[in-house]
């Protein structure tokens, strides 16, 4: 049975200078960082080696990355402390952010009674930019948190219009960038956002390990609370090899940028096309079969199949091979709708079913005809 992972928006398969260089680090580098001793030295200077190189492709300064577990804890970091700290009372955001953010700011309305406001969308996802200007004129201290590339539909924020919007209103802006980070290229001296997240995993890199930016003197406050490591930001011992591998996967990803790019532009647009022409009654959600107007990395496609077939939909591409979600990864387990798709989609629409498909550079055009040929012959 061939095998097909087409989940790369949850999570990638790390590259093999990565595991090389994660696996030199566990041999020879097992000092704890925090040790004054040679072995700690050692430790401490690849992760401000690290820390230095993650800073130089963002165009930010070295103190101004904070290493993470992940995304999710980074988000957590910079909204709690947001309010808690940073006094922010109001928070504008969307309902198609991740659940990292939505989740967190369920939890700040209980404890904190902060104000959320949530920004108009279009039919297709889009975040309608007036009334986000209307939702700023707010006289509370304002944080706005709007991801940069959906992670279920690949919709693509314009970061500097929303930045730009932010500083003419006094407020903070946040960005969810971990769809982003590692697959473009981002100049954080013209993009004026506050706060940013990313994980490694994501860009081939390993899981457990992501980073904050957060702009210098923001006044932001530890989420964890022990040691003074990461600028006393982030207590508790750092996971050097983890951190090693972050490095080394964001390196790849940003000096093979523009071939990789286009490699997978040429798979989206190659699947786009098979799509249309073997399913022809399937349609694409959000802005994701637009290949200008949303990401290269992934599409979510609305089939044509009743409810009672559709169920069986992702185990029977399972028994094939075909590694793929129905919204994101977050959601695998969950018998709810995505709540991205319920906010765009028709009643009609919602009863079909969704699968998002997300392609890296280990993917092949062979596999997408396998996979919609899989497709056609289950509709058939």
């Amino acid at each position: 049975m061939q095998q097909v992972y087409f989940d790369n928006a949850a999570t990638t398969q790390i590259r093999d200078e990565v595991i090389t260089a994660m696996t030199h680090v566990m041999k020879t580098s097992y000092g704890n960082a925090s040790s004054s001793h040679s072995f700690g030295r050692t430790s401490k200077a690849l992760i401000e080696k690290s820390r230095k190189a993650v800073a130089s492709y963002l165009n930010v300064v070295a103190s101004e990355i904070i290493f993470t577990s992940g995304g999710t804890e980074a988000d957590n970091l910079i909204l709690l402390s947001a309010v808690r700290d940073l006094k922010v009372t109001h928070i504008i955001t969307s309902r198609i952010e991740h659940h990292a953010v939505l989740h967190t700011l369920d939890q700040l309305v209980k404890d904190y009674k902060v104000a959320v406001s949530y920004v108009d969308l279009k039919p297709n996802g889009k975040i309608d930019y007036l009334h986000l200007e209307t939702l700023l004129k707010s006289e509370n201290k304002t944080l706005v948190s709007l991801m940069h590339i959906n992670n279920e539909i690949g919709n693509m924020l314009n970061m500097t219009k929303v930045s730009a919007l932010c500083k003419a209103n006094n407020a903070l802006f946040h960005s969810d960038t971990v769809q982003s980070v590692g697959h473009y290229k981002m100049d954080l001296q013209d993009i004026q956002v506050d706060f940013l997240t990313a994980a490694a995993h994501k860009f081939h890199g390993p899981k457990g390990v992501g980073f904050a930016f957060i702009r210098k003197n923001s006044g932001l406050k530890p989420l964890i609370f022990g040691g003074e490591q990461e600028r006393g930001l982030r207590a508790g011992t750092e996971s050097v090899h983890n951190i090693v591998g972050l490095e080394v996967a964001l390196k790849n990803a940003y000096e093979k940028l523009e071939n990789e790019t286009a490699y997978i532009k040429d798979l989206k647009q190659y699947f786009i096309h098979k799509i249309e022409s073997d399913i022809p009654n399937a349609t694409f959600n959000g802005k994701s079969g637009n290949m200008e107007k949303s990401t290269y990395t992934l599409v979510n496609v609305c089939l044509p199949i009743p409810p009672k077939k559709a169920a069986m939909l992702l185990f029977q591409l399972d028994l094939k091979g075909i590694a793929c979600s129905k919204g994101s990864a977050c959601q695998s387990g969950s018998n709810q709708n995505s709540h991205v798709l319920t906010e765009i989609l028709s009643a009609e629409d919602l009863q079909k079913p969704s699968i998002r498909f997300s392609f890296s550079i280990y993917n092949t055009k062979e596999e997408i005809d396998y996979v919609v040929g899989v497709l056609k012959a289950f509709i058939n």
